[in-house]
């Protein structure tokens, strides 16, 4: 495994929330949202309540991305924080959906005290299909993913 593949899949593994992009009409909103990736490293899933503006979004414009960062830290500087961008297809699955199923069971693994969240009523898990990513570890250290490298790179 590359290195670059290593800091990805520990991103995305380690890190347990991310900044949501979606659109309000034409004008960009940003959330912040926990998230768990799928096995196969194609998806994610988040877990909302459709009282968030989020979520009514998405609902609308299905197009979103997520901004996952390593955490700060004492001396280094903001700009060479790892971080990768996640452009992404958000669908809102029905517990009759096939994917429904493992998708709960990624997210309760992450974040086990969110089983009661899913008797909430207003609560939806989404889908969120990776269409491409763009990693930077640091300063001049920036790649473009497709969705094939980005899940072979979390699942690896």
């Amino acid at each position: 495994m590359s290195a670059s593949h290593a800091l990805l899949k520990s991103l995305v593994t380690q890190v347990s929330n991310a900044a949501l992009g979606t659109l309000d009409g034409e004008t960009p909103f940003v959330s912040m949202t926990p998230f768990a990736v799928a096995a196969d490293g194609r998806s994610l899933f988040v877990h909302v309540s459709r009282l968030a503006a989020h979520t009514r979004h998405m609902l609308a414009h299905p197009a979103v991305s997520l901004l996952v960062m390593e955490p700060e830290a004492p001396g280094k500087m903001p700009q060479g924080l790892a971080r990768v961008t996640i452009q992404g297809r958000a669908r809102t699955l029905s517990s009759q959906d096939p994917a429904y199923a493992g998708g709960k069971d990624v997210y309760l693994a992450k974040f086990p005290s969110a089983v009661e969240l899913f008797q909430f009523p207003d609560f939806d898990l989404v889908q969120i299909e990776v269409l491409s990513a763009r990693l930077v570890g640091g300063f001049a250290q920036a790649s473009s993913l497709s969705a094939e490298t980005f899940a072979r790179a979390v699942v690896n």
